[in-house]
């Protein structure tokens, strides 16, 4: 007949000692068990249903937790150093990034900075050409046409009515040309065409057969454009006997202002 367990607490077992470690141990004392001994019958009083040897079992020791102790897992491996893992060594998915490779993503991300200014840069820039060469274009017509219309007034005067001819071609004119034109009609062209009765009508050169006027842009900008233009001059004074042509190569600076294109130059080629 087996003994029944008997519940020890263990003092003198270390305080960090596991339940598991404590079970393997009791485990190992209920597996040593006593030699059997050969029993003689003494007389009579031997019975035959008794055999002769006798298996003697030991005591088996079961340690229980204090109350409140919740299991601990089971170990894994009989040595402790086994369960451990080296610190640095868990799975891809543990891993810290390398310096490295947080270094090239750091250059990969200023290298993508530097590449999206840049093509913000030169769209801005494309943008901005675009729009100047657009408004070069409608610059080119506008200053042309104004270029026609403001030259046969700008190169004409007549002695008899000087005051009103030099008006209209101011209306024409801006900026410094402006002035250098009204000092020049006042101390040099209006004297002389006073004097010798000069009268001079300008005209723009026209095809035989019709058609636009000779002129041409030179150049072009949104605010600026030169446009070349060949005019005819007719002379008539006391100076000449009957009139004189001249033929003329004009070129005219034109500027827009904010009544419209106005002549700031005009140069004889």
């Amino acid at each position: 007949m087996s003994n029944p367990p008997t519940r020890a607490r263990g003092a003198g077992a270390p305080a960090r000692r596991t339940l598991a470690a404590a079970a393997r141990a009791a485990a190992r004392r209920t597996e040593r068990t006593a030699r059997p001994r050969r029993t003689e019958p003494a007389g009579d009083e031997a019975r035959a249903d008794v055999p002769p040897l006798e298996r003697i079992s030991g005591r088996t020791l079961v340690i229980e937790p204090p109350d409140g102790w919740d299991d601990p897992p089971e170990p894994l491996s009989d040595s402790p150093e086994d369960d451990l893992e080296p610190a640095g060594e868990a799975g891809e998915a543990g891993e810290r990034p390398k310096k490295g490779a947080r270094s090239r993503r750091g250059l990969y991300g200023a290298l993508l900075a530097l590449v999206l200014v840049v093509g913000l840069v030169a769209v801005a820039v494309l943008g901005l050409q675009y729009r100047d060469a657009r408004r070069a274009d409608a610059a080119r017509d506008e200053a042309l046409a104004a270029a026609r219309k403001a030259a046969p007034v700008v190169l004409s005067y007549d002695h008899r009515h000087l005051e009103r001819d030099f008006s209209r071609a101011l209306a024409h004119l801006t900026g410094d040309f402006r002035e250098e034109y009204r000092r020049t009609t006042k101390t040099v062209v209006a004297p002389t065409a006073a004097k010798y009765r000069g009268v001079v009508k300008a005209t723009v050169v026209e095809p035989p057969g019709g058609g636009a006027p000779a002129a041409s842009v030179v150049s072009a900008a949104p605010d600026r454009v030169v446009v070349l233009l060949f005019v005819n001059q007719v002379t008539v004074s006391t100076q000449v006997t009957g009139p004189r042509l001249d033929l003329n190569r004009v070129r005219m600076t034109l500027s827009r202002t904010s009544q419209g294109w106005k002549v700031s130059g005009v140069d004889a080629l």
